[in-house]
């Protein structure tokens, strides 16, 4: 069993920390997201970046985007190889989730058809296949428009 926490952060050296871990992880290896492209990922003003930690050593990490047509769009979910299979992935999106409905009834991601086991993931904790863009991020692969509601916008009051 890992104890571990999830917080917000800004902090620098997470947020290098998370973009190397993702550097050398998939789906982006297959995308060839170089570490320049990732540390890019983690910029901007309308992200938010929850870490997941061991004693303050980072083991996974979910970037959200709370602005925008598709206000809680989840960008990026990663856990570390060594952390893997223990839970930090689904601790994460359902943190990520619990943020994202105190402002908006739609949680929404991508996710590469290649990336079947993160794909069982998403099925599992209720995320539903909305559609398929075609050749999005690169020429051969598909990324399945997944969503997770709880609600319309307008139910919701944000419409």
């Amino acid at each position: 069993m890992i104890n571990y926490t999830i917080k917000l952060t800004v902090d620098e050296n997470y947020l290098e920390a998370c973009a190397q871990m993702m550097s050398i992880s998939e789906p982006w290896i297959t995308m060839q997201r170089d570490l320049s492209a990732c540390r890019q990922a983690m910029q901007g003003q309308a992200k938010e970046i929850f870490v997941a930690t061991e004693n303050e050593k980072l083991i996974g990490f979910i970037v959200i985007q709370m602005a925008g047509v598709f206000k809680g769009y989840i960008q990026s979910i990663c856990v570390s190889a060594q952390a893997r299979s223990r839970g930090i992935g689904s601790a994460l999106m359902q943190h990520a989730e619990k943020r994202i409905f105190s402002e908006s009834p739609n949680v929404f991601m991508l996710c590469s058809s290649f990336n079947q086991r993160a794909a069982e993931l998403y099925f599992r904790l209720g995320y539903e296949k909305i559609g398929v863009l075609k050749d999005f991020v690169m020429d051969g692969y598909d990324e399945l428009l997944l969503r997770k509601t709880i609600g319309s916008l307008k139910k919701f009051g944000a419409w």
